[in-house]
């Protein structure tokens, strides 16, 4: 027996899920989704290597808070400073308290996030989760898919996906130093791979974590090659390498977690939008993770269309073509911004040859040298008019 519904979230991640909580505040009956293999949310929150961390500016952290679904600071740690290391002495640090902010911004852990996520939805009467296998009862004029890059449903309407891979795995891992973070996220550019060390822990009492915590998230963006070298290192050698390549500046390192990895591409759908039909997140568009920006788009994108449907004329339908291009074009515009400059970035630092590097790191310093321009990218970063 079919049942109805004015909008069909296809995908269950942080992006589907404050979807169907913001479209559930403007009294819209939302169909979440779910795979086969979701669980409770009690079972989300102890699922094991999990190991990602997000990093989240300020508009996804007022967004998440709107929806009372942001995580306590047992779970979230601001990041206060800044440190950004070229490959041949440029340098660029940003500070808060210079800036007059509370934080640059956020490390939250994704298992958290997603039980949160999860919860709400399942407090939430006009929320019904729906076993991927019952879909086809599911009867709505609208369905957004937010699955993901490899997403299924997206194959099924008509657009294209363009991809420039970029001969690159992420290499993700948990680990504690023998040194407090301070609340100090570093990252290391270095012949066309990033590494970046994030502080965890949450913002509570020393004791607890807090600035003086010492567990730090590792996101490392290196060459396919050198990926299985590395993968292949045992722990004592991964942190070896790990400590060579951040020049020991964060202490003796351990691994606390497994290892997990995925392959890096620039990523985007030509039409997010159709009769019926829309893209959101990582269905519509992937950037390179030099930038932190992935998830704040995908949020971004949840908020623009909620705030679309919302604004429409009582007398246009959900699933209107014409209204869902509104959407489709605020939203194409800003990712496209933040896909040139992290695209830029990563092409700029992959040019061998000292007179690439003399130039780029000469930029660094240039930046670093220019409070307004450092408090202008602060605020870009942060989802100023996003």
């Amino acid at each position: 027996m079919s049942k109805s519904f004015d909008v069909c979230i296809r995908g269950d991640g942080v992006v589907g899920r404050a979807l169907a909580l913001l479209l559930a505040k403007e009294r819209l009956r939302v169909a979440l989704v779910l795979p086969q293999s979701a669980g409770s949310a009690d079972n989300q929150a102890q699922t094991p290597e999990d190991i990602r961390a997000y990093a989240l500016n300020s508009a996804s952290k007022q967004l998440l808070e709107l929806l009372r679904v942001w995580p306590d600071t047992s779970w979230a740690t601001s990041v206060q400073r800044m440190q950004v290391w070229g490959d041949d002495g440029g340098m660029l640090e940003f500070n808060a308290q210079t800036a007059g902010k509370d934080a640059l911004t956020w490390i939250v852990d994704v298992p958290q996030l997603q039980a949160q996520l999860l919860q709400a939805c399942s407090y939430q009467s006009l929320i019904e989760t729906v076993p991927e296998p019952e879909v086809a009862t599911v009867k709505a004029p609208l369905t957004v898919i937010c699955e993901g890059q490899k997403s299924s449903s997206r194959a099924a309407v008509s657009t294209q996906w363009a991809r420039k891979p970029y001969a690159q795995k992420a290499i993700a891992a948990r680990l504690t130093s023998d040194m407090p973070h301070g609340g100090s996220a570093r990252q290391w550019f270095s012949n066309g791979e990033v590494l970046a060390l994030l502080p965890m822990g949450g913002d509570g009492h020393a004791s607890q974590g807090g600035s003086q915590g010492n567990s730090l998230a590792l996101v490392w963006s290196v060459a396919d090659e050198h990926a299985a070298m590395l993968e292949k290192l045992s722990p004592e050698a991964f942190c070896a390498a790990l400590s060579t390549a951040c020049q020991g500046a964060v202490g003796a390192l351990q691994l606390t977690s497994e290892r997990a990895s995925w392959p890096l591409a620039l990523g985007t759908a030509d039409r997010w939008v159709g009769t019926g039909w829309a893209l959101a997140g990582d269905a519509a568009h992937t950037v390179h993770p030099l930038a932190g920006q992935g998830l704040n788009l995908g949020l971004a994108d949840a908020a623009c269309l909620s705030g679309v449907l919302a604004g429409r004329e009582y007398w246009r339908g959900l699933g209107d073509e014409k209204l869902l291009r509104r959407y489709e074009r605020a939203r194409k515009a800003d990712v496209a911004a933040v896909s040139a400059v992290t695209d830029g970035l990563h092409n700029l630092f992959a040019q061998a040859g000292p007179a690439w590097q003399s130039a780029r790191n000469w930029g660094m310093n240039g930046v670093a040298g220019s409070q307004p321009l450092k408090n202008w990218l602060m605020q870009r970063a942060a989802g100023a008019g996003l």
